[in-house]
């Protein structure tokens, strides 16, 4: 097999948190207010029903998602569906890609051009979009201890300034708050999408399914938790803070002595973010490969990375449209890749293992 169960639920893990981190708590706190937690809760409880039900498929058959789709409406259908999906994850990729430019701008680099800077970003996501589900998972397990060293030091730092009271009273937001918070933001949550192109390609083992979807829960857990932390620093300021994983520890008291201690565990933090997002690319260059029947993944990954690029020179001073156009319209298209298209692999033919 191509990956493992163990690889899978890191990625359910913390991939999940790590796409979170950056600007997800401030677009819903834009919308949630102190409500955030619940409007995340939402994202998550769904979502996490529908990993379980993928996890469950994946405990009635040993064929991969285009088998599936070819044994049931042809092969011709299951090429066009797969490029799709190739588009979905290409379009999924262009949030993250901002994101990231615009924090390493920022946290890192603050006195140099961007383009200087990013640029050669790209030369690892053409090289890692070019490799397959083993590299991916090869890739999760490097990131597991970063995660947890990462996030522990940045939690540390940051309960010292928490005051929980900022989120008091709870659900005083309006229900449209809260429910439009949980939709406008849900171009962050991906993971059924990942995990159907994760169909097929990993041995399957009694209980396996409870294992991922517990995974996605602890993923969720510290995405809850962090949220919780970030609004308690900052209340009613938490919309206009940039980038909460790096705001989150400033007012440790030991950085007034020792410096910007905080900023190692920021620039270990984001070989997982960079991994987490580069993910969309490897889906998206997989996809494209299913779709044309020609497997040449450095070829694709050349490709996908520089119609990214070319977005990202385009759209450069168009952020806040762009910011806009995810939003408002992004939810419809995340529904019907991540909650529709799961669900309906159900209704494909032969499912049952041998």
């Amino acid at each position: 097999m191509k990956i493992n169960v163990r690889q899978i639920c890191f990625i359910l893990a913390f991939y999940t948190a790590a796409s979170k981190l950056l600007l997800y708590p401030i677009i819903l706190s834009g919308y949630s207010g102190r409500d955030l937690v619940f409007s995340a809760l939402i994202s998550f409880a769904v979502q996490g029903a529908v990993v379980w039900s993928i996890a469950f498929l994946s405990s009635k058959t040993d064929k991969t998602l285009y088998e599936l789709i070819k044994d049931t409406l042809g092969e011709v259908a299951a090429r066009i569906i797969y490029g799709f999906f190739a588009a979905f994850f290409i379009f999924c990729a262009i949030p993250p890609l901002f994101e990231q430019k615009l924090y390493v701008q920022a946290i890192f680099y603050d006195t140099i051009p961007s383009f200087v800077i990013f640029a050669p970003v790209f030369l690892f996501t053409v090289y890692a979009g070019s490799k397959g589900l083993k590299n991916i998972g090869r890739c999760a397990d490097v990131c597991m201890p970063i995660f947890l060293i990462s996030m522990a030091f940045i939690f540390f730092m940051s309960f010292s300034e928490v005051d929980f009271s900022n989120l008091l009273p709870v659900l005083k937001t309006p229900a449209s708050g809260v429910f439009g918070g949980s939709l406008k933001t849900s171009f962050f949550f991906l993971e059924p999408a990942y995990l159907l192109m994760f169909l097929g390609n990993f041995k399957y083992k009694k209980g396996d399914a409870i294992r991922l979807t517990l995974s996605y829960v602890a993923g969720a857990a510290v995405v809850l938790l962090f949220l919780a932390v970030f609004y308690g620093i900052y209340g009613e300021l938490t919309s206009s803070r940039q980038f909460a994983v790096s705001k989150t520890s400033l007012y440790f008291s030991a950085i007034d002595i020792v410096g910007r201690i905080d900023l190692y565990a920021l620039y270990a933090l984001e070989i997982v973010m960079l991994f987490a997002f580069v993910l969309n690319i490897q889906c998206g260059v997989h996809c494209l490969s299913k779709c044309t029947g020609l497997n040449y993944p450095e070829l694709w990954s050349a490709a996908v990375n520089l119609a990214l690029f070319v977005i990202i020179v385009t759209l450069e001073s168009k952020l806040s449209a762009m910011q806009n156009f995810f939003t408002g319209w992004a939810w419809i298209i995340i529904i019907l890749f991540t909650v529709a298209a799961p669900l309906l692999a159900w209704t494909l033919r032969e499912r049952r293992r041998p």
